[in-house]
């Protein structure tokens, strides 16, 4: 994926920077070749990761903090001078923090790679590569103050995890909404049959998220369409499984006039009315109501795909202690807040909502369990299926392939 800022306002606030979460395909191949070296011939469910030591105590900050971030994470006052959470960490800690701002995941793993960063923001198509890599040490939560305040929901998930140990701390985190035109669609869909099924009153104005991950929403709609299949992970799909959900992508091909990486052109295509529904991000809609579009949200009934991030920590850190210093300063409350609302996402750390604009933490669904215990959290795919079928499902090189052939 790739992200990308733009400044703008919501709905009032001072919430400007945002992010384009951009396809991976044009370097799917190597990355499930990265994915499988660092994972015992791809088995990153089963596989033992990397023996490398945590952390037990911290010494004295070494002065200096070299990370790998996605844009609008480690805000320095550069971008707008209002939004400054890294000066205070400065003053507070002494660690002077150098960022290096990467703009897919692909580029994250390849500079963690280098050994010259202490830690980096990575989302779960990026994590198990780097934890099955070598690249990132467990994390000692015990020595984060605010890591209990965390919500529970996000910590020791099949992406931040591996041998019973956390390999980060939680940061932010959102769903692939159902974002639908309310003067074309004026009843609230209750399901994604509303992008899948020809006779949709979407047809022929579906829009649609550009990245082989997608696979997992055919694969989300077809759990519970399907219950024949047997579908229990979206990302673990067996041939069959896989096969069936690219043949639901293939079905739906024709209906689709937007397949969208960057969410800005997903925004202008809702509000000129091009768009009818769609998988979208919350902060999407936003914009649009904010700009007077009729346009709304909902969480179906078979639920959706999300991704969340996490601050991880280089196996190699040069400056190990300034790294948990700052994944204790990104988890405080007031930073949560401060990030979450320039950046556009649910803080992980639900205190944060003392500090929010009125209303964003319920748009967000903040604190709210039930709502993300029905998201499929983006998860790279690999051959393991992580149950008895053993190496039988399809990795994401060959999600890669058939999106191309997908889109046509």
């Amino acid at each position: 994926m790739d992200r990308s800022l733009h400044a703008t306002k919501i709905a009032g606030s001072s919430v400007r920077a945002r992010r384009s979460r951009a396809a991976l395909a044009a370097a799917a191949l190597s990355a499930a070749a990265a994915l499988a070296g660092g994972c015992s011939g791809g088995s990153a469910s089963a596989a033992t990761p990397p023996e490398i030591p945590m952390m037990q105590e911290l010494g004295t900050p070494e002065g200096r903090l070299d990370l790998v971030a996605w844009a609008g994470y480690a805000e320095n006052g550069s971008s707008d001078r209002t939004v400054d959470w890294v000066t205070p960490f400065t003053k507070a800690t002494g660690c002077q923090v150098h960022t290096k701002v990467a703009d897919t995941s692909d580029s994250m793993v390849a500079l963690m790679k280098t050994g010259r960063y202490d830690g980096v923001s990575a989302s779960g198509d990026a994590s198990l590569r780097l934890i099955y890599g070598g690249l990132v040490a467990p994390v000692n939560t015990g020595l984060l103050a605010n890591y209990d305040d965390i919500a529970k929901y996000l910590k020791n998930q099949p992406y931040n995890s591996a041998g019973g140990r956390m390999y980060g701390a939680p940061h932010g985190y959102g769903a692939n909404m159902l974002m639908y035109r309310t003067d074309k669609i004026p009843q609230r869909p209750t399901s994604w049959s509303v992008v899948w099924e020809k006779d949709s009153p979407a047809a022929g104005h579906v829009v649609a998220y550009d990245s082989p991950i997608y696979i997992a929403d055919a694969a989300l709609y077809l759990k519970a369409h399907r219950p024949d299949l047997k579908i229990t992970d979206v990302y673990e799909l067996d041939e069959e499984q896989f096969r069936a959900a690219v043949d639901l992508l293939k079905r739906q091909r024709p209906n689709v006039t937007q397949y969208w990486a960057n969410y800005l052109d997903e925004l202008q295509s809702f509000k000129s009315g091009y768009n009818y529904a769609g998988t979208a991000w919350q902060v999407t809609a936003n914009l649009a109501l904010a700009d007077k579009a009729p346009v709304a949200t909902t969480l179906p009934s078979e639920g959706a795909t999300g991704w969340s991030d996490t601050w991880m920590i280089s196996s190699k850190a040069q400056h190990p202690t300034c790294m948990y210093k700052w994944m204790n300063w990104i988890t405080t409350p007031k930073v949560q807040a401060e990030v979450a609302q320039w950046f556009g996402e649910a803080p992980a750390n639900p205190k944060a909502c003392r500090y929010t604009a009125e209303g964003f933490c319920s748009t967000y669904h903040v604190g709210d369990p039930e709502f993300y215990k029905r998201l499929a959290f983006w998860k790279t795919p690999v051959e393991d299926c992580g149950d008895d079928r053993g190496a039988a499902c399809v990795d994401y090189s060959r999600w890669a392939q058939a999106w191309t052939q997908i889109k046509g």
